[in-house]
């Protein structure tokens, strides 16, 4: 690789506030605010709307969505093919 055309990698906090949750991993994002972790080191924080803990997908609270009765609306609207 050659110097100096990357971003610095590095720890960086990423914090879900709805959830109350944050994990700590590495990443190229920046932020002027800091936490201080739970081993004692500071780290730049990064807050995110949505993350594992807060996605309706992960726990299962995702909404299924009524296909049959959307079909047949679209097939009284605009007629069956066939």
């Amino acid at each position: 690789m050659r110097e100096g055309i990357h971003p610095a990698y590095g720890p960086v906090v990423f914090r879900d506030r709805a959830a109350n949750h944050a994990f700590l991993t590495r990443s190229t994002m920046t932020s002027e605010r800091t936490i201080e972790w739970e081993d004692g080191s500071t780290y730049p924080v990064v807050d995110v709307e949505i993350s594992n803990v807060s996605h309706p997908y992960y726990t299962g609270n995702a909404r299924v969505l009524d296909t049959a009765g959307r079909v047949e609306r679209f097939e009284r609207r605009y007629g069956k093919r066939g």
